[in-house]
């Protein structure tokens, strides 16, 4: 069955047959299969389309399925192709029932055509710029049936490659090499990419207008000089007053700790990442334990298998017991992750997540938004101001003026303060409880949104695989009416994995990939994500060895003992060490969900220095918290919409003022939004102060964004991207600025903070000097983001 003259004898017959179509005949005989994409003409584009049952296609089949719509083939294609390989198997199998073959021998026939016929596809074309990206897990998908492959261990050991690998954004998260509206499958494996979802036509697009590479420029060899130069001496500088012969470190050594470093101490002096450091083994225990508790649930309560070759029906309920399945085990793991946790604090939560339940359950329609919204609102504000709601304070509230004033303590309130001692291994459970409250406002607004849906399965009406739908797909397309349920809530607002910090998924996607497993998680990806975590942790531990910037921020009051460049790199270090202490967490607990079967967003995307844009930065910081405003408050208030004048055409485009107002709308929208990310990160005036100065800053680079608009500037690239750089700087040192206001020195500390480093001529000079470094720096990112883009990869980030 390899070569093409097997089939010869029957060409004539199938010629002569009732379909006379000759679209898909081979215009050469080169000995290849004449069932191969490449080698026949597509159909005519006004053919007939028959529906394709994907779900009921043997493998063969759906190699062949899956090999040309790599080939630009659309369904309709397909469709004709499926139709006429079917004819001519009729054919063959009235042709050799005439000569004298059993029915056993047939059936061997068609399971030799299934098997060895697809094998005669050759590899997509090496132009293909996602089938490139994806080739490693393409090979694992679409070619296991013949084509060896690497073992999980000699990927990881491949050093170049490995290396690579490691720091890939896939391996990051393919959401980040991948459209939002492409199926996940599809950004998997490349086996079943969906042109007319744009998929390669927009990386090829995407890389069309990439700029040459300028990494081997002369431009970029004085770059390089000053990366090897600057960078080391900004440790240095930071080093040399961490040491104990520096004559402040007798003002803040009673902060260090002992440290694992044989003659270093450590700066374990912030309290919030203390008490994660602190508790890192168990985490670690948590992790290798809970997804083994998993296996060990799911071999005594197993599930009914799905054929591959079974029908709709039968893979839907297959998904339908693998929720159940899942959802059972979250649910009870959570409610005694949670006892453990938080003790007899568990019942406050629990009377909150009812509440909730009933607002979205038992109001009108209408009202669900708005009387969500205020209960959250309302629960963050008193979780902050009850402090937990102690039972001691609610049983002082309940005994009468008398009895409080004797002197023996009231019954009812030793009891009560006897059972505020089973507090559970954090006791202040409100203090993470705000990730619970974005939990609770999706789950009230999905179902709210879920609503307005026809009674029609979306899913099909769309004709969607629901095995491999996009990121946006698995967010926006409801889950089955039935899945809004007590049981299904409680099991995703307290999902272990995800419950302290997130990282945030919608309600939607959670019972998504509960129902299918999502294709992106593989050993390989996952064991990557361990061995990056690991280096990040183990990057910090050598920061708080060698740099304790964070206790002498804390001890020190008077700058005027550092020099500029000194008190520079202190704040800058500072901001390192917030953004590590917060990307530790959340890939710890991100890299447990992944191994537990749930794929969650990245949240730190790109490194901290490698941000210019305000904007940006944003969308990139803490980037499922950015995906979830979005879509349940900046989405809702109107931002990103465009006013229908704006789809006129450029004859009728509409005025500079209707650009201006929105433009205002867009910043009010922002100012809304801003304040709300404060509050919710912690009620004081300083976070309210950081979200104001964050939407001030943001201010210069929109109205630069207005006078000098890339259009204009396409024939002088060089020109532009010079004029960005310099640009940028301002908004690099506006946004150090609010960070270290809110999570860092607060207004009173930066007043002497700026003072120490602005108040000489020497100080002046070192922030110039500080402006040309940032602008080399602003340089290698844009070039990092070409070189992105040369890929096919475009980030907004």
């Amino acid at each position: 069955m390899s070569s093409q003259s097997s089939f010869n004898p029957l060409r004539k017959q199938y010629d002569a047959g009732d379909n006379k179509e000759d679209d898909f005949r081979n215009t050469q005989n080169n000995g290849a299969s004449q069932f191969s994409p490449q080698q026949i003409r597509p159909p005519p584009q006004d053919a007939s389309e028959e529906p394709l049952n994907i779900a009921s296609m043997t493998p063969g089949e759906h190699r062949i399925y899956d090999y040309s719509r790599a080939h630009a083939w659309n369904e309709t294609n397909c469709s004709i192709c499926f139709r006429h390989v079917r004819a001519m198997q009729e054919i063959l199998f009235k042709y050799f029932r005439a000569q004298g073959l059993s029915e056993d021998q047939l059936r061997a026939f068609n399971e030799t055509c299934d098997s060895e016929l697809p094998e005669q596809l050759s590899t997509p074309p090496a132009t293909d710029y996602e089938w490139q990206r994806a080739a490693p897990e393409a090979s694992r998908e679409a070619f296991r049936l013949h084509q060896p492959r690497p073992s999980v261990y000699t990927q990881l050991l491949d050093t170049h490659g490995g290396l690579r690998r490691l720091y890939s954004l896939d391996t990051l998260d393919t959401r980040l090499t991948t459209s939002s509206t492409t199926p996940i499958k599809t950004a998997v494996s490349g086996s079943t990419r969906d042109p007319t979802a744009g998929k390669d036509a927009r990386a090829q697009e995407i890389a069309s207008r990439a700029q040459p590479s300028k990494w081997n420029t002369p431009e970029f060899y004085f770059y390089y000089f000053v990366f090897i130069t600057v960078v080391p001496m900004m440790f240095k500088t930071v080093i040399d007053v961490s040491q104990p012969d520096h004559p402040a470190y007798k003002n803040y050594v009673d902060l260090l700790s002992p440290g694992w470093i044989p003659g270093r101490k450590v700066d374990n002096s912030d309290a919030q990442y203390a008490s994660f450091r602190d508790n890192i083994p168990y985490l670690f225990i948590l992790l290798i334990i809970h997804p083994l508790l998993r296996r060990v649930y799911n071999y005594f309560n197993p599930i009914p298998t799905a054929s591959p070759n079974g029908g709709h029906k039968q893979l839907t309920t297959a998904a339908d017991a693998r929720l159940k399945q899942r959802t059972v085990f979250d649910f009870n793991s959570a409610i005694l992750f949670l006892i453990g946790l938080h003790g007899v604090s568990v019942f406050k939560i629990l009377t909150i997540l009812f509440i909730n339940y009933k607002i979205a359950k038992g109001l009108p329609r209408a009202y669900i938004p708005a009387a969500t919204w205020i209960f959250n609102l309302i629960v963050l504000f008193a979780n902050e101001l009850c402090d937990g709601y102690p039972l001691a304070s609610i049983a002082r509230f309940f005994v009468s003026s008398e009895v409080s004033a004797a002197k023996e303590v009231p019954t009812l309130v030793a009891w009560a303060e006897f059972l505020d001692g089973f507090g559970g291994l954090m006791a202040r459970w409100q203090i993470l409880f705000k990730f619970t409250i974005l939990r609770l406002i999706s789950f009230n607004m999905d179902y709210y949104w879920s609503l307005s849906y026809p009674s029609d399965s979306p899913i099909e009406k769309k004709q969607i695989d629901p095995s491999s739908m996009s990121e946006r797909d698995r967010s926006t397309i409801p889950a089955d009416p039935s899945s809004y349920n007590a049981m299904y809530y409680t099991a995703y607002v307290l999902y272990s994995p995800l419950y302290l910090s997130g990282p945030i998924i919608s309600f939607n996607d959670y019972i998504s990939q509960q129902r299918y497993p999502s294709p992106a998680l593989t050993i390989t990806r996952n064991m990557l994500y361990g061995i990056r975590f690991l280096l990040t942790l183990l990057c910090m531990e050598l920061v708080l060895h060698f740099i304790y910037t964070v206790a002498i921020s804390k001890s020190t009051s008077d700058w005027s003992i550092y020099t500029p460049g000194q008190i520079s790199m202190l704040g800058y270090f500072n901001l390192k060490i917030i953004w590590l202490k917060l990307l530790i967490p959340w890939r710890l607990f991100r890299l447990w969900a992944l191994l537990d079967g749930i794929d969650p967003p990245e949240n730190m995307v790109r490194c901290m220095s490698n941000n210019y844009s305000g904007l940006a930065f944003w969308r990139a910081w803490h980037r499922s918290y950015h995906l979830w405003v979005l879509r349940y408050l900046y989405f809702p208030l109107g931002g990103g919409r465009r006013s229908s004048s704006s789809k006129s055409t450029s004859k009728d485009s509409p005025p500079p003022t209707s650009s201006l107002l929105s433009r205002a709308r867009g910043i009010f929208n922002q100012l809304i939004v801003f304040t709300f990310v404060a509050v919710w990160h912690d009620i004081n005036l300083r976070l309210l102060m950081w979200g104001w100065l964050i939407t001030l800053f943001v201010l210069p680079e929109v109205i630069a964004k207005l006078l000098f608009p890339a259009s204009r500037w396409r024939s002088h690239p060089n020109m532009y991207r010079i004029i960005c750089g310099i640009g940028a700087v301002g908004p690099i040192l506006a946004m150090m600025t609010a960070n270290l206001v809110g999570f860092a020195l607060g207004v009173d500390g930066l007043k002497g903070f700026l003072a120490g480093i602005l108040g000489s001529w020497k100080g002046a000079g070192f922030m110039l000097g500080a402006c040309g470094a940032l602008f080399v720096g602003i340089q290698v990112m844009f070039e990092i983001r070409e070189a992105e883009q040369r890929k096919g990869i475009k980030l907004s980030f």
